[in-house]
């Protein structure tokens, strides 16, 4: 039985859509953003809520829209459900914490869940390796920061503090 099933079917203890998850994505993606706006470290992508964009979305994000916080609840909700599922699809290790699936979702939210999964913090996650996976969602093998820096409209890659910041986070939450 895979992943996604036992957590459907309760034969593990991990939750979907945690309230320590939908907390810390308040937290990074902006809780209240009830006004579709241009994200800009998105090269402008049309995100609202916390962090919903067209690529998660069931209903159409046009810059300037107004979304109630019923309809934010609802897709958030099924954005982060999905999210969860597909990233219990690439897991193997079944004796993860919730603190460590609630910062791999987290991760997943903010990168894309297929970026997550082919990520080394995943990989050594799976082999049991929690402590350096956990850190990995940070920093890489050479001790530079990984996943906190955006490509301007030039090409060149710009480190974003705010970025590591949340890294440093899920980090933190993940080991702990």
């Amino acid at each position: 039985m895979s992943l996604r099933n036992k957590i459907l079917t309760g034969a593990v203890a991990l939750v979907l859509s945690s309230s320590t998850l939908m907390a810390f994505l308040g937290k990074w993606e902006g809780e209240g953003q009830n006004v579709v706006y241009a994200d800009k470290l998105a090269r402008g992508l049309p995100t609202v809520c916390m962090g919903i964009t067209r690529y998660t979305s069931p209903y159409p994000v046009i810059v300037g829209d107004y979304w109630s916080p019923a309809r934010c609840a609802e897709v958030e909700q099924l954005v982060t459900r999905k999210g969860q599922l597909a990233l219990a699809d690439c897991l193997t290790n079944e004796s993860i914490s919730q603190n460590t699936f609630d910062a791999l979702s987290s991760h997943g939210h903010n990168v894309g869940t297929p970026s997550t999964c082919a990520s080394r913090a995943l990989v050594l996650i799976n082999l049991g390796r929690i402590q350096e996976g956990c850190r990995a969602l940070a920093w890489g093998a050479d001790g530079r920061p990984v996943w906190a820096y955006v490509t301007d409209a030039q090409g060149r890659k710009i480190f974003v503090p705010g970025l590591h910041a949340r890294r440093l986070e899920e980090a933190a939450l993940c080991a702990a």
